[in-house]
């Protein structure tokens, strides 16, 4: 997927849009690779914590917590960023525009009693 991704300008045959967010390991210090849902909000871009509604979040979303600096691929365009987990009000709106790109993320919130976390990944200003 993540081959097809960036020979194909970000389009992966069969998939909504999709970012890859490149993390260090937590505990190993190792790159990580994940595919996420691309969450347009504005000039930044939203990550979702949800795994699905399980109730454990997802090892990339620790790795974030251990390691705030990312890296970002959407379309052809990579950037490197410090990961903002969002909080409080501005969670809930972030979450909200998540579940209108994304419905199921409506779904997942319902299925866990975490609060899944919303992550804004801001593009360096020039």
């Amino acid at each position: 997927m993540i081959k097809e991704f960036r020979a194909n300008g970000g389009k992966v045959e069969g998939w909504a849009p999709l970012i890859l967010l490149t993390t260090k390991g937590a505990r190993s210090g190792q790159e990580r690779i994940i595919p996420l849902m691309y969450v347009p909000d504005g000039d930044r871009i939203l990550a979702v914590a949800s795994k699905g509604g399980n109730p454990k979040h997802p090892d990339w979303y620790l790795n974030i917590l251990a390691h705030p600096e990312v890296t970002v691929e959407v379309g052809n365009e990579k950037f490197t960023t410090a990961a903002k987990i969002l909080t409080g009000e501005e969670r809930a709106r972030a979450y909200k525009r998540a579940a209108e790109v994304f419905p199921p993320y409506a779904e997942y919130q319902q299925k866990t009693s975490r609060e899944i976390p919303v992550i804004a990944l801001d593009r360096p200003t020039k």
